[in-house]
Formats: structure tokens, sequence, C-alpha cells
């Protein structure tokens, strides 16, 4: 078939013009257990649309987080880098958020600095968490728009919960106090339930954007406390789940999981779903006995360095560059993301060295593991090492005498329910030994606590 000088003019220019540079959505969940997506064996709530990511990418069957709280977390894949390499050890609650000196070092290069350098439009949407005064605003910390909150908690609407069914605990700390809603540095009034609000802001986003490339960092707050759910999401599990508690916990997933739909449906709209890196994750293991968040098979959850506080759902799709359907047994973490998102956005690393490595060789089936042994946490007198197979971890118990370290083999045993030190007396001498040395290049703590191990 002959074609014209204007349709071979028009395909040579295609063929010249340089790739799109992908957009990269980080989808971010609140206290969500590892036990807790229908991808990863919960036959209890329907994630049809979390789930679809996996489907679509990838399944991390050992994805980490680097805390077992939201605050130091968040600090860690938003850096690349352990927190407690800067200090950012402890988390911020209540008024701690307010204090001017209390937050993410400001010498410290963001995820959204990084990629808003490369050329990016880049959007927080959802909960901060980072530092609650102005010289820590997300506008000030790489993000060019900015709708949400910065403290560590909100409520997802307001009294009197019309159409709400809530939970509230005694003493629900006062979530909303000087944390307003805010739209850049401005307080707004919302009046949609909050899970849905993020949504409608992000593909609003979305929509503002698509034609260059973005960063939207999607920080919902579900499932974190208070629990308060729609009336019509509850009444879908009334007949499935009998705990009233429980029901109410599927009610705030609900939203969540139609939220990341929407999210997904809009790429699609837009034609950037092959152009587009989204990874979702849990910022901590789940609170079990607070929201039901389950955190099964694993031990311990939320504040704990046991696999359940740390060890969390991570999936990842970028459809034409991920192979489908994939399920990855090799240990990740969420400082991963960091040096991965700048990969692939051909953005230049901060000249901080990040501990956080480059995922996409493994994710694109290049490489069947990563240039990294050790996965390292520290959070107060709390410590693990996991190298290979193997961990060390000291969990101090309430009302107990300090520990001394247990060793497990996650291989056999992700449950740590096996403690093999006594058995092993000289591996736990070494992996202690590897951990000593990483543990004496962190700081001290610049708020919280002043004890820590080591």
């Amino acid at each position: 078939m002959e074609i014209s000088r204007r349709q071979f003019l028009a395909a040579a220019a295609a063929l010249a013009a340089p790739a799109r540079k992908p957009n990269i959505v980080l989808i971010v969940a609140d206290d969500l257990g590892y036990g807790e997506l229908g991808c990863q064996g919960n036959p209890e709530i329907a994630t049809p649309h979390i789930d679809s990511i996996a489907r679509n990418g990838v399944r991390f069957t050992q994805g980490y987080v680097t805390a077992p709280v939201c605050c130091p977390s968040r600090a860690g894949f938003m850096t690349g880098r352990y927190q407690t390499r800067f200090g950012h050890e402890f988390n911020l609650i209540g008024q701690e958020n307010l204090k001017p000196d209390v937050g993410l070092p400001l010498d410290e290069v963001t995820l959204g600095d990084c990629l808003k350098r490369a050329g990016y439009a880049t959007g927080l949407i959802g909960k901060w968490h980072l530092g609650g005064s102005s010289r820590y605003h997300p506008l000030r910390r790489g993000f060019d728009e900015f709708f949400g909150f910065l403290h560590e908690g909100h409520f997802y609407a307001q009294p009197p919960y019309r159409g709400l069914i809530t939970r509230l605990r005694v003493n629900e700390p006062p979530y909303d106090d000087a944390n307003p809603i805010l739209r850049g540095d401005q307080p707004v009034e919302e009046k949609e339930y909050l899970t849905d609000a993020f949504t409608r802001e992000a593909v609003e986003f979305i929509d503002r954007h698509h034609a260059r490339p973005f960063f939207l960092y999607l920080s919902y707050n579900a499932v974190h406390s208070p629990m308060q759910a729609k009336v019509a999401d509850v009444r879908r599990f009334q007949d499935s789940i009998h705990d009233e508690q429980r029901r109410v916990f599927a009610g705030m997933l609900a939203p969540l999981d139609a939220g990341v739909g929407a999210v997904l449906d809009r790429l699609r709209k837009h034609n950037l779903d092959r152009d587009t890196l989204v990874i979702f994750f849990s910022d901590n293991g789940g609170p079990t006995a607070e929201l039901t968040s389950s955190n099964k098979p694993l031990r311990g959850g939320k504040g704990q360095l046991w696999e359940g506080g740390t060890r969390v759902p991570f999936l990842a799709q970028w459809p034409g560059t991920i192979p489908a359907g994939r399920v990855i047994e090799h240990p990740v973490c969420a400082i991963d993301v960091y040096p991965t998102a700048a990969a692939a956005a051909g953005a230049p690393l901060p000249d901080k060295p990040l501990d956080g490595v480059d995922l996409l060789p493994l994710l694109t089936g290049q490489s069947a593991k990563l240039p990294r042994e050790s996965l390292y946490w520290r959070y107060g007198m709390n410590v693990a090492l996991r190298k290979g197979e193997w961990k060390i971890v000291r969990q101090r118990e309430p009302g107990k005498e300090d520990p001394p370290f247990s060793l497990f083999n996650l291989a056999e045993d992700a449950g740590e329910t096996k403690d093999l030190a006594a058995a092993k007396p000289d591996l736990v001498r070494s992996l202690e030994a590897e951990l000593r040395a990483l543990n004496a290049q962190m700081k001290k703590p610049l708020w919280g606590q002043t004890a820590v191990w080591g």
C-alpha cells in the first residue's frame, strides 16, 4: 500500500520523537495490614481494583517499609534513605506536629523535589505527616499542588456524622485540632467523605496534567482511625461480616479500593496506563486490636518490628514494561520507590547516598535479585536486621525485661514462631555485628525519646 509524502513525514517524525517520560503514581494506604487484600488471600472483603494492580503487574510477597509507624515510614520512602540516618525516628502525634522545628529535615531531598527538577508536575493528595509548620509544608518540599492535611490523622467527616456509622474510641485523639483540610496552604471546608474527596482530587489532578509527565502521590488516610464509614458501605457487609467493628473497617476499605479503581480508570481514559508506573503499598502493618486490620499470617502489627509491623502489601504495574501477573518473592522495601521512580523518569539522584535500590531490573525480569543483601530497622530500643532468609529481631514487650535477639528463618517461618537463636549462636553473632555496624551510621533522634538501641 502506497503512502503519501505527508504520511511518511508524520510517521518519521513520530519515530524520531523522544519517548514520553512515564508518569509516576504512588498510592499509599494507611495502617492496611498484610492480609487485607483479595490478592493477599483475604476472602472476606473484596478489593478488585487494588488486586488488578497485581494482576496487571507484580505482587511482592516480601515488601517492607522502614518503620512500623506512619511518620518515620513516610520519611524513609520520601527520601529513599533510612530515616534514622537523619534522626527522623519517631512518630509525630497531636501537638508535636505544631512545633516549628519538627519535621522532615530541610536538607533532605524528597521524591517530589527529585521529579519536579526533572520537569514533572507534582501533586500530593491526602496525608503528609512530615511536619505541620509552614517550613515543612508540601509546597516547600517538591510538590506543585497539595490537597489534604498535615498531621497524623483526620476525621472522615464532621459532626453530626450524618450518613456515617462511627466507632469512635473513648478519648479519641482530636485529630482535627489545628489540622484543617488544605488546598495549597489555605483551609477549605470539605463536605464529602474524606476518602472520596481524595479520590476526586486525584482524578482531577490527572485531568489537569495528562498532557505532560506527572508525579501523583496519593496518600489516603484510610484505613487509619477513627473508624468512620458510610452507612451504605457498611451495609454491603451486613450479611457476610457479623462483627460490627469489622463491618465498619470493611466499609472504610471499600471506598479506598473504589478510589484506586477510579484513578486507574482515569489513566485509561487518557490512554496513559502504558505510560504510567503505578506503585501501591501500606505505610506500616495493621493495628489489629484497634481496627481489626489483619496481618495474617505474620506475627505482630503496627508499632512492632515483628514481620506484621513492617511487611506490607506491595504491588506495582506498568503495562507493556512490567510483565503482568508476576509474583516476586525477593525482599524489597519502600525506600526502593525513590531510585526506581528516578530511574524510570531519567531524573538525577541527589548527592546524598540512598539506601533504596532501583527495582526496574527486578520488575522487568532483567534480574532475579537486587544488589542488596540486608535490610535494617531501628525504632527506639527495638532493632532488626534481615539478611537473605535470616532475620534477627529485638522487640521489647510491655512490662518485661529487655530481650536477647531472636533469630528466624523467614523462608520457612514467615510467622516468626520458631526462635532459632539458641541453635545458631554463631549466626546470631554475625548478624548482630552487621547490625551494629549499620547502626553506627545512624543519628540520634531529633525529637521524641532519646533512648535508642546501641
